[in-house]
């Protein structure tokens, strides 16, 4: 098969990484891929969201099947675009998408569906008065969060009244996430730890995939600024066998059984971002693709076939499809670009590790290699160490070795990643 996925980041270059293992990829090429994929595959200069260049690159190229990374093209409808045009394309549909696309929209599927989230209410600056008195009786903490796609940085955790009117007031009047915040969901707060639970499904049929915790904030003993994900750790040890069936039996199957209920065409990854509230499991929210840096913890643990997953996925046999996970734990810990999440510079020349420790793997995020050759940063998540050992201690141990020896100017990385499992 030939194959093209569509991404930049860390998730994209473990997609490729572990596509490129199957006897059934022929070509892979990656759009617009990084520094790192191009040793992969090929990358072709096309953003994600450039459906007619990407259609002209298909019919030369003769692409089997489009893989999709990031949510943006998802939501603006890559699955409806080209399955129309006959190409296999691993995603939802445009309106499935927005699952991720829009929290209200997600929370009204879960109240249909009875899955257990947190307590909600919408508002708009049609009801922003309303919204100030609801949140002046809120209950503290309060969550506020972005309707809307805002590259993971749209959710607030607000501990007082005063802090809450203000963010709310940012987010509606003075769109602090442009559209993405013209409509705000405001969410009950629940305590509890977070995991990532990742299924691939036809919309009838799923299989799960493997599951992650990660890191969101930039600050070791998670303190600071939310980021798009520090590290990540695999498996999470509170997932034992009697959780995972809840989460199975309360959400999963609820969530499929709502595409065939909703007639919502949905043929691709869904990510569970659920919190374990003391042994109960609660939906945070809904991404309709994978995680990043989740991906680069669950696919080095994936020994299936990836590309044969999909191929049953599309002909309708997933029901029949066999997903073997290793028994190893997996740690992955990020470089980011000093200053991020804030502002930060780019193009500062990266050295990488002249060898790597077994089953220790980089996984490029924000990188790109110069016609001369040379390695520069061009992001704020750089490039991730990810390693496999018998324990997450051990795990970490080893993914953080080996990011230390990668070097670029004003590089940062957390100590911590998986401490509370220690």
């Amino acid at each position: 098969m030939n194959i093209l996925l569509l991404g930049a980041g860390g998730r994209e270059h473990a997609l490729a990484w572990k596509m490129k293992q199957s006897p059934l990829c022929q070509q892979l090429f990656i759009a617009p891929g990084n520094g790192g994929t191009g040793n992969i595959g090929t990358n072709v200069p096309i953003g994600v969201n450039d459906f007619a260049a990407i259609e002209k690159f298909v019919a030369a190229n003769h692409i089997d099947l489009i893989v999709v990374g990031p949510e943006d093209p998802l939501v603006n409808g890559v699955y409806d675009y080209f399955t129309a045009k006959g190409v296999a394309v691993i995603g939802p549909s445009k309106e499935a998408a927005q699952l991720e696309g829009s929290k209200a929209f997600s929370k009204k599927f879960m109240q249909r569906q009875q899955i257990p989230t947190a307590a909600y209410a919408e508002f708009t600056a049609d009801n922003f008065e309303d919204g100030k008195a609801y949140l002046a009786q809120h209950s503290l903490p309060i969550v506020l969060k972005a309707d809307g796609l805002a590259a993971g940085k749209g959710v607030v955790i607000c501990s007082t009244h005063e802090e809450a009117q203000q963010v709310f007031a940012e987010m509606i009047l003075h769109k602090q996430f442009g559209d993405a915040s013209s409509r705000v969901v405001v969410e009950q707060f629940l305590s509890g730890i977070e995991i990532s639970v990742f299924v691939l499904t036809d919309g009838k049929d799923y299989k799960i995939i493997g599951h992650a915790k990660d890191y969101k904030r930039i600050g070791e003993g998670d303190t600071g600024l939310n980021t798009g994900g520090m590290g990540c750790v695999s498996p999470v040890p509170f997932a034992d066998d009697v959780f995972m069936q809840k989460v199975i039996d309360r959400i999963i199957e609820p969530t499929i059984n709502g595409f065939a209920k909703e007639d919502l065409v949905y043929k691709g990854f869904v990510f569970f971002g659920l919190i374990n509230v003391e042994g109960e499991p609660y939906v945070i929210e809904y991404n309709c693709r994978m995680g990043d840096p989740e991906t680069e913890v669950v696919m080095p643990r994936l020994q299936s076939d990836l590309v044969e997953l999909f191929v049953q996925l599309n002909n309708g046999s997933l029901a029949n499809a066999s997903v073997k996970i290793d028994d190893r734990a997996a740690a992955t810990v990020m470089a980011v670009s000093g200053g991020y999440p804030g502002d930060y510079a780019k193009g500062k020349t990266m050295q990488l590790p002249a060898t790597l420790p077994a089953d220790t793997m980089l996984f490029h995020a924000g990188t790109q290699l110069k016609d001369e050759g040379t390695l520069v940063t061009s992001g704020g998540r750089v490039i991730t160490a990810t390693s496999l050992a018998p324990t997450i201690q051990q795990a970490a141990a080893q993914a953080k070795a080996c990011i230390a020896q990668v070097q670029f100017e004003g590089m940062y990385f957390r100590n911590d990643i998986g401490y509370e499992f220690e």
